[in-house]
């Protein structure tokens, strides 16, 4: 049977390939990738979620522990099995098993400094849930400024820590991203047949990428829901600053 290996490249990175065997028996990241979406497509979750998992612990087992490895991500494989990985930190972030997230996100970003897949973020998120307010402040600044998770994450950031909001980032997220605030202070949020068309079409609308966020972070709120209140009672504030603002 071939046995995966890491070969490295003219660049000083690595990539996935196998030692000479049965290449039908070798494990490929590419098809458990492919393998997990089907088994979401037939809506057998939990399947999907072993898969990713089984795969992602392929990948343990290849890396070594004493020597640093970039993985390529031109390479097919490669890049599988970082997609791979990362779906699995999100499979546990979406349960809430914080530190399983955050060990999966941080040895990805390890394989993949340039961090093509944005872990990052999540990795900001699943800090800020599990109050290692050190690591949160050593990731933050490496998250977009021009993202709206850089505004909620801040502002989480501030209300985990000093129960209070920074005012600046309540009106910047008002005002930038309104379509998000207007979201995050909503009472409903409905999966219904109009989200989907938008969400699936090749430009989503602004309103629908915020119900897609707040989709993916709503369980975030379940579990902390202090935050979503303290954001709909700021929300009101705001809006009856702006009545009196153009009333003078």
């Amino acid at each position: 049977m071939g046995k995966l290996q890491l070969s490295p490249t003219a660049d000083q990175m690595f990539v996935i390939s196998y030692l000479p065997g049965n290449e039908e028996e070798n494990f490929d990241f590419s098809t458990a990738l492919e393998l997990s979406r089907q088994q979401e497509k037939e809506r057998d979750f939990e399947g999907a979620c072993n898969t990713r998992f089984q795969a992602f612990q392929k990948l343990v087992e290849l890396v070594p522990d004493d020597v640093p490895v970039e993985l390529e991500w031109e390479d097919d494989n490669s890049q599988a099995a970082l997609v791979v990985g990362y779906c699995s930190a999100i499979d546990h972030f979406l349960i809430g098993d914080w530190e399983m997230a955050a060990a999966i996100l941080e040895m990805i970003l390890e394989l993949d400094p340039e961090d093509h897949l944005e872990a990052t973020v999540k990795l900001a998120y699943t800090y800020l849930a599990m109050e290692e307010y050190e690591s949160f402040d050593e990731v933050i600044n490496d998250v977009n400024d021009k993202y709206i998770d850089k505004v909620i994450l801040t502002l989480w950031s501030e209300f985990r820590r000093k129960g209070e909001f920074p005012e600046g980032e309540l009106i910047r997220m008002k005002r930038k991203f309104a379509p998000y605030f207007k979201e995050f202070t909503a009472d409903e949020h409905p999966v219904d047949e109009h989200y989907l068309k938008d969400i699936e079409s090749e430009k989503p609308s602004q309103e629908a990428l915020a119900r897609e966020l707040w989709l993916q972070t709503e369980h975030l709120w379940q579990l902390f829901p202090g935050f979503i209140e303290g954001l709909r009672n700021h929300a009101l504030i705001l809006e009856q600053k702006d009545k009196e603002a153009n009333n003078r």
